[in-house]
């Protein structure tokens, strides 16, 4: 669970940031919102920014840390605690943070009450480094990391300063095993419910965003809700799930919801209800993350899902027969191009009090084999990478209007056109 807020960081003012999706092969609520860009536009009464949203791999958004401030680009990523960011010029990155030229930037003491107790929803302990500086490592399922100092440093969001903010100023090459990927971004932006989580820091009662799958925008408003955008459809919402003593395998400060089940069309697969729960050493929950691309399943589940899938898709799509093609690691069903992705039965899967229906571009993906290109479905085997766990990703929530509600403690989501979300909320791309 994300721990109170301290009183080091301000609340901030509800903001719309406009998000712009590019593929790539990778608090008070009466207060008027800023509206954030990545390009400056002058509008009729008061200019906007829009923040980067680069769409495929990541989801990314672009902001100003430091003093003077200098510009960063930070994959969003509600799976992750630690903001960070890359502080040493390596050949493969293309944009780093410089604590040098900033007038604002303190390091942490590993001796610190925030170098020992703030750290401690990480899944390593933090330690001292040679010079005494606290020392953080930050790692992931694909066994990659990065490790550098505890810093604090004014990030700014839309004009709204954040001074003192924590995160890691990392001296490591990359974040991910795709070094083309870690190049386009100078850094990460956790958004989970740890200590030291931007979240946590900025003190969010909630926060939404809207992926269009469309015309490569969306939309991310941190400090508010629906409320904001009350021409939304009523939202289902589903509780966020908690443990109550620690597990080795269980993410406490994870965004995890109960999936209960999933249907091919209206046919719901037969499946016991223990597989959806966690085991005895927490592995088996399911995640909302941002930070992934596609949804991945448990094994069993994968297998049962794959095989219903195959059976109502008979005459309907033709399956690529090559085994040694599995996209992305841990997609092994890819099709020829279908006549019609509306003759695809949906997938939708059923959380407790709410359903999320996957269709269309979302249920299929177009990708490259050779000189070809194939559609593959868009849920994959999560054992193949090694992850204990049922994970949501973010090519699911295109089109959707997602709510993270700290504050109640769930999530809400509907389907919407996000394009148009961004219009009526006074932004355009």
């Amino acid at each position: 669970m994300a721990s109170s807020k301290s009183s080091l960081f301000l609340p901030l003012p509800l903001l719309f940031l406009l998000l712009q999706i590019q593929t790539c092969l990778s608090s008070s609520q009466t207060q008027n919102p800023l509206l954030l860009s990545l390009k400056t536009q002058t509008q009729s009464q008061t200019p906007s920014r829009k923040l980067s949203f680069q769409h495929n791999v990541t989801l990314t958004v672009s902001l100003t840390v430091g003093s003077p401030p200098q510009n960063v680009t930070m994959v969003l990523d509600t799976g992750s605690e630690l903001s960070w960011l890359h502080c040493k010029q390596l050949p493969n990155l293309n944009s780093t943070f410089n604590p040098l030229l900033s007038s604002s930037y303190t390091t942490a003491p590993c001796n610190s009450s925030i170098c020992n107790t703030r750290t401690r929803d990480l899944i390593l302990p933090a330690s001292c480094d040679p010079d005494k500086l606290c020392h953080v490592i930050v790692s992931y399922a694909d066994s990659s990391s990065v490790e550098g100092t505890l810093a604090a440093e004014t990030f700014s969001i839309g004009g709204a300063a954040q001074p003192g903010t924590l995160f890691g100023c990392m001296d490591s090459a990359g974040y991910t095993s795709d070094a083309d990927e870690d190049s386009k971004t100078t850094g990460l932006m956790g958004m989970n419910r740890g200590s030291l989580s931007l979240v946590t820091q900025m003190g969010l009662p909630k926060f939404s965003y809207c992926i269009s799958g469309k015309d490569a925008s969306g939309v991310l408003l941190l400090g508010g809700g629906a409320a904001a955008a009350p021409w939304l459809g009523p939202l289902k919402y589903t509780p966020l799930v908690t443990a109550t003593t620690s597990l080795p395998y269980f993410d406490r400060v994870a965004y995890t919801v109960q999936l209960q089940g999933i249907k091919v069309a209206e046919k719901l697969l037969q499946l016991p209800k223990s597989v959806f729960l966690p085991d005895h050493t927490g592995a088996g929950q399911t995640m909302v993350d941002s930070g992934t691309q596609f949804t991945f399943l448990l094994g069993s589940v994968y297998s049962a899902l794959k095989d219903e899938f195959l059976e109502q898709t008979k005459g309907v799509l033709t399956r690529i027969e090559d085994p040694e093609f599995v996209f992305e690691g841990a997609m092994d069903l890819c099709y020829h191009a279908p006549a019609s992705l509306a003759a695809v039965p949906a997938v939708t899967l059923v959380f407790d009090g709410a359903e999320m229906k996957v269709s269309g571009e979302r249920l299929l993906y177009r990708a490259r084999k050779g000189s070809d290109w194939v559609y593959c479905f868009t849920f994959g085997n999560s054992d193949l990478l090694g992850i204990e766990a049922y994970v949501i990703g973010h090519h699911h929530q295109q089109n959707v209007w997602m709510e993270f509600d700290l504050v109640k403690s769930r999530v809400g989501f509907t389907e919407t056109t996000c394009d148009l979300a961004s219009e009526r909320l006074g932004l355009s791309p």
